[in-house]
């Protein structure tokens, strides 16, 4: 039974937008930071590359094509997941366990800002027949999950407001979050509805940036470092695309959860997770995830938000990095996002916002409209 490991992390900053960048630039400032703090020379040491792209976002088909050269990778096995960060995170994950290769190197980000057309890309996505034909920006679905939740759960706007509070206020302590805000749950319920019910300040704009993982089998992680972070188990599920016929309860998320928790051992996740980061790229999505992964029961999220729980000082820290909300939606790396976040709190490098003594983060991502897809990371501090 391998073990996994992180054992280096690099990323960028993250903004809305990145005229002096491109793409390879930021990939590359990413790749050479997690090197570096690996200890690894990535055309000796790492046997597997795995970058996470959608042809559709980049531009262009083929996308592996276009990384080796920022990462390393060239003349090596290089793999595309055209899916979110931590669908990535388990290829490697995978690749390791197998006992195929000892060193994997994983790879996201968002240069969404090149994009001119975003919410045309994104209605590609839909149903061709009983959906795109409707037209409007793509987010309308967004609101209509949202109402449908808050009839389900009895959720309030009010508590689906102060996610976004939560969120952009954490990010003020985050010196890679571009949204972070003083703001108060009275700013976020007289932001204009865009969805109804979804408000202006309940959807996580849109972000540049890039983030690079290695990973290692355990015995050699503890040889090339003494901060490596336990990789213990990871899931995913893919519903049906088609929001009519899902319920407003997240199962992907349920379903992953159920797959991690299991690798990890974990049968009491509110008593065994110290902190957690979910998708937020809408505020209600926070909630709802929380409760489909049992961090919270069911309709019981918002008023356990409300009541502090899930604060930095409160039982179960949530979204401390600000989320998607304070970071920004970075598409496809919002996975990693997620994790690096977890990975830095648990190796004692998370700032002002460094919890006291974390041992277990549970890191979960979406991969948005309007798709029922997601997965679920746990990672453990090494004894």
């Amino acid at each position: 039974m391998r073990e996994v490991s992180i054992v280096g992390i690099g990323y960028t900053s993250f903004s809305p937008v990145t005229p002096d960048l491109s793409w390879k630039e930021l990939m590359f400032e990413a790749a050479t930071r997690a090197y570096a703090d690996a200890g690894i020379d990535p055309r000796k040491d790492v046997q597997s590359f795995i970058t996470c792209a959608e042809d559709y976002w980049e531009g262009f088909s083929i996308f592996d094509e276009f990384t080796p050269d920022q990462l390393g990778a060239a003349l090596r096995l290089m793999h595309t997941v055209a899916g979110d960060g931590l669908l990535g995170l388990a290829n490697a994950y995978m690749q390791i366990k197998t006992g195929l290769f000892d060193i994997v190197v994983v790879e996201a980000h968002s240069k969404i800002s090149d994009l001119l057309t975003y919410e045309d890309v994104l209605m590609l996505a839909f149903d061709p027949i009983y959906e795109a034909p409707l037209g409007g920006h793509p987010h309308y679905l967004a609101g209509l999950e949202m109402r449908e939740y808050l009839a389900w759960t009895g959720t309030t706007e009010e508590e689906c407001a102060a996610v976004a509070v939560k969120n952009k206020w954490n990010a003020l302590r985050n010196p890679l979050a571009p949204y972070g805000a003083a703001i108060a749950r009275e700013d976020v319920l007289s932001s204009p509805y865009l969805f109804a019910p979804l408000k202006k300040l309940e959807i996580a704009p849109l972000v540049d940036g890039a983030i690079v993982l290695v990973l290692a089998e355990g015995e050699l992680a503890r040889r090339l470092t003494d901060k490596a972070v336990l990789l213990e188990g990871i899931g995913w599920s893919s519903e049906s695309p088609w929001v009519g016929t899902r319920l407003p309860d997240a199962r992907y998320a349920r379903l992953a959860a159920e797959l991690a928790y299991a690798q990890a051992g974990i049968t009491n996740p509110i008593q065994e997770i110290d902190l957690a980061e979910v998708d937020d790229r809408f505020a209600y999505k926070e909630l709802q995830h929380l409760e489909a992964l049992g961090l919270a029961r069911p309709g019981e999220a918002g008023q356990l938000l409300l009541e502090g729980a899930f604060d930095l000082d409160g039982q179960l820290p949530v979204n401390l990095s600000g989320g998607s909300l304070g970071m920004g939606d970075a598409v496809e790396a919002g996975g990693l996002q997620r994790a690096l976040e977890i990975i830095l709190q648990l190796r004692g490098e998370a700032g002002a916002r460094q919890l006291p003594d974390p041992e277990v983060g549970l890191a979960m991502s979406w991969r948005g409209l309007p798709h029922g897809s997601g997965a679920v990371a746990i990672f453990r501090r090494e004894a």
